[in-house]
């Protein structure tokens, strides 16, 4: 059994411990995320989810990763500045990390049970994938990376988990 979404260990990416139980409270969408991918662009969406919702209990959860065609080849502060610099990012960021095989991070261990809308579970297929965890830390949704952060979809799940 996964351990609980609130009790991974993870740091942030300037490599402080990230408490992810500060998000309790909060609907996050937890999304891996990488520099020089052709779905780079969903930060624009990423960004705007952030601003729409921050005030309503919601957070984007960036998890930089280097796994798919080495498209995350930067250290954390070329990935802090290329976020910053060309997106507006404000949504907080973890360490790059491994989402599948024997180094998966703990935390994708407890979010790819979860099925998309195609039933797809397991292992992450490529950079955006993103997974919706509902205030008190159900996995409630999974979207395939080529589903934008705008999508009905994925925009109507995140209303529906949103505390107020």
């Amino acid at each position: 059994m996964a351990q609980n979404f609130y009790g991974v260990a993870i740091h942030d990416l300037q490599g402080e411990p990230l408490n992810l139980g500060e998000f309790q409270d909060r609907t996050v969408l937890v999304v891996n995320v990488a520099s020089k991918c052709g779905l780079t662009p969903q930060y624009h969406g990423l960004e705007a989810l952030q601003k729409q919702y921050a005030g309503r209990g919601f957070t984007v959860l960036g998890v930089p990763c280097n796994q798919f065609a080495g498209q995350e080849p930067g250290t954390a502060e070329e990935i802090a500045e290329f976020c910053s610099a060309t997106y507006g990012v404000t949504f907080p960021i973890t360490e790059k990390v491994d989402v599948n095989g024997a180094g998966r991070h703990p935390l994708y261990d407890v979010l790819v049970d979860t099925p998309d809308a195609e039933g797809h579970t397991g292992d992450i297929r490529w950079n955006f994938e993103k997974f919706l965890v509902a205030p008190g830390g159900q996995v409630t949704a999974r979207f395939s990376p080529r589903v934008t952060p705008d999508d009905p979809a994925l925009v109507a799940a995140v209303e529906s988990s949103l505390t107020r």
